[in-house]
């Protein structure tokens, strides 16, 4: 039986449609996730407005999105290793969607928070499956940049809710930020149906003989010569069919890798979520900011957010990862000090902003393309949404830390003091992660995927 490999085809292949189209929808997919995930934080005390409630009514709203986000992540992300990550990714987008233009038939406050819990759900499982699919259809010397763009779509759809608090909340309210945040992700699903392929790898080590296999190749590369009889593998061994169990992540020598990066996922999101809820409110209640006015300097810091991303992409295909997050990490904590003690009125604040926004979502991103290295494919998708979901595990505590801010009056320096403090120490873990077995085989020098 003559053996077909289906990695090396993969990796052989030029970019061209079908690894853009993947790219693409995908892309779409990461942007409202990122939009719909930062979008509530960015137009929080107009939601508090509109219900009649203080700004630090919000905090139970964040804990509700961040629980249903880390319930997501470790329920449903996972699932797409047993699924199919098209398959899984169609379900979220169509659920998520629904429930999300439910939303802006909240009665009440009380009522908004329950919806966006259980929206969070099916928010989170969007990134971890879309990256394991980009992933899994691009050949290994350009998977990390594809992963970059994607997350720099993530970092766009943060950057574009912006827009919703600097422009639209005042002509249509904040029900405007649900209504786009649920239709995208409804258009999504058809682009998914009809327009990507299920993960050729996914289908190779859940069944070699599955004739859909030969099918999307020969879409792939019309060339392809295949028989009727061929055997399927990933890699020099011969794969078989296996199930992704979910212990998987701590087998074979990756626990003391996995509890590394579950703590600096955790820490790392704690942080994300902690600014992405409060810091407008943070400005506006702490320094007299109007968040229609934070939010369009904020988006010009979104561009800071899609360079960090690309960059970190690229560097990560000829530098070793963990020398370079941690330097993302580092400048992190500069720039969250350096957002205190900068007026805001001063041209500088911006510079300061965009090295925020630059080292946040490439130091993240840096973690999210790491983890699709060290983990082979049948655990990919379930390795992503259970680091997501320790990260939201993280993101549902920090919240706290904002609303007990704003309520003990604490100054804009001691609170931005006290953030500053986490990403130094996601720099350490991150540099110990390099030191583990398993990261060392998996992830030599540069990114290898």
């Amino acid at each position: 039986m003559p053996r077909f490999d289906v990695e090396a085809f993969i990796d052989r292949q030029s970019i061209g449609r079908p690894q853009m189209t993947v790219l693409l929808v995908c892309l779409l997919v990461c942007f409202i996730d990122g939009f719909d995930i930062f979008m509530v934080g960015k137009i929080a005390p107009a939601i508090a407005e509109g219900f009649g409630e203080p700004s630090e009514a919000m905090t139970f709203l964040f804990l509700c999105q961040q629980i249903g986000l880390a319930v997501g992540a470790f329920l449903v992300a996972p699932l797409a290793d047993r699924f199919g990550r098209r398959n899984m990714l169609v379900f979220a987008c169509a659920t998520f969607g629904l429930i999300t233009v439910a939303s802006v038939y909240a009665q009440t406050l009380f009522q908004l928070s329950i919806m966006r819990g259980i929206a969070g759900v099916f928010m989170s499982a969007g990134l971890p499956m879309a990256l394991a699919l980009i992933s899994e259809a691009t050949p290994k010397k350009r998977r990390s940049t594809f992963i970059a763009i994607a997350l720099a779509g993530y970092s766009s759809g943060s950057a574009a809710s912006g827009a919703v608090a600097a422009w639209l909340i005042d002509i249509y309210g904040w029900q405007s930020g649900f209504w786009i945040g649920g239709i995208v992700p409804l258009l999504c699903v058809p682009l998914l149906m009809f327009l990507v392929p299920e993960s050729l790898k996914y289908r190779t080590e859940r069944d070699p003989t599955d004739p859909r296999i030969a099918n999307t190749i020969m879409r792939m590369d019309p060339s392809a010569s295949l028989s009727d009889d061929e055997l399927f593998v990933l890699g020099e061994n011969e794969a078989t069919a296996k199930k992704a169990q979910l212990l998987d992540v701590f087998l074979d020598g990756r626990a003391w890798m996995t509890g590394i990066i579950w703590a600096a996922c955790m820490l790392s999101m704690a942080n994300i979520a902690l600014l992405a809820a409060w810091l407008p409110t943070f400005f506006q209640e702490m320094a007299g900011v109007p968040i229609q006015e934070f939010a369009i300097v904020a988006m010009i810091a979104y561009i800071g957010g899609v360079v960090g991303t690309l960059t970190i992409g690229w560097l990560m295909d000829r530098i070793r990862a963990t020398t370079l997050i941690p330097i993302y990490f580092v400048g992190l904590s500069i720039a969250i000090l350096l957002m205190a003690r900068i007026p805001f009125e001063a041209p500088l604040f911006i510079v300061v902003l965009l090295l925020w926004s630059f080292t946040q979502t490439g130091a993240q991103g840096g973690l999210n393309t790491l983890i699709t290295q060290v983990y082979p494919p049948r655990m990919r998708s379930t390795a992503l949404g259970w680091s997501g979901g320790a990260g939201r595990i993280g993101g549902v505590i920090s919240p706290l830390f904002g609303g007990l801010a704003i309520a003990q009056n604490y100054s804009l320096e001691f609170t931005l003091g006290c953030i500053a403090i986490v990403p130094l120490v996601v720099a350490i873990l991150v540099f110990l992660l390099g030191k583990t077995s398993y990261a060392q085989r998996t992830a030599p020098v540069a990114a290898t995927g």
